[in-house]
C-alpha cells in the first residue's frame, strides 16, 4: 500500500458501513461502545451533518481504510470525533492525515479550537493528538460517554498542517 495511491474525500452515501465498520473496530476491540457511539455511528445524518460537520475518508484505491469526522460546536469551536484507520493501514501517517483535514476544514469555518474525548486506553491516537499539539484539558460535565477519560485541547488560531516527506 502506498501511501501516494491514499486520497482523503468528504463522506458520501456509499461510505456509511465502512464509517460504522472503521469504528466498530476499535470501538469493540477495546471494550469502550457505548449507546452514544451508535447514534453517530447508524446516523451521521443527525449527530454529525445536521450539526453542520462533515466526515472523511481515506481511501486506498476505492477502499475505505479510514475516517474521521469534524464536528463544529455553538462555542466557536470543532469536535474531532470517530478517527479510525484500519489495523491493515496504521502507521502510515493516515490517521494524522484525517486529523490534518478536520482541522484545515474547521480553521476554515473560522473554529477557534478543536476539542476531543477519548480514552487512556487509546495510546497510539493519544499519542497522536499530542504531537499535534493538543493539550490535557480537566474532563468536561457534559461527557455522553460513561468510559472517557481524557479532555484535550488545540488552539486553531495559529496551527498549520505539518509539513511530512
Amino acid at each position: 500500500m502506498s501511501n501516494s495511491h491514499i486520497s482523503i474525500t468528504p463522506f458520501s452515501p456509499p461510505d456509511a458501513q465502512a464509517f460504522i465498520a472503521l469504528n466498530l473496530q476499535w470501538l469493540v476491540g477495546h471494550g469502550l461502545l457505548e449507546p452514544a457511539d451508535e447514534k453517530q455511528l447508524y446516523d451521521p445524518q443527525t449527530h454529525v451533518f445536521d450539526h453542520g460537520g462533515e466526515i472523511f475518508i481515506a481511501k486506498f484505491d476505492d477502499t475505505a481504510i479510514g475516517c474521521c469526522a469534524a464536528i463544529p460546536r455553538e462555542d466557536g469551536s470543532m469536535e474531532i470525533a470517530k478517527l479510525a484507520v484500519d489495523r491493515s493501514a496504521r502507521g502510515r501517517g493516515i490517521g494524522r492525515r484525517l486529523v490534518e483535514t478536520a482541522l484545515a476544514w474547521g480553521q476554515q469555518r473560522h473554529c477557534t479550537r478543536a476539542v476531543l474525548t477519548s480514552n487512556h486506553k487509546l495510546k497510539m491516537a493519544l499519542k497522536l493528538y499530542e504531537s499535534m499539539g493538543f493539550r490535557y484539558e480537566r474532563l468536561p460535565d457534559d461527557v455522553p460517554y460513561a468510559s472517557v477519560d481524557v479532555y484535550m485541547e488545540l488552539d486553531l488560531s495559529g496551527w498549520s498542517p505539518t509539513v511530512r516527506a
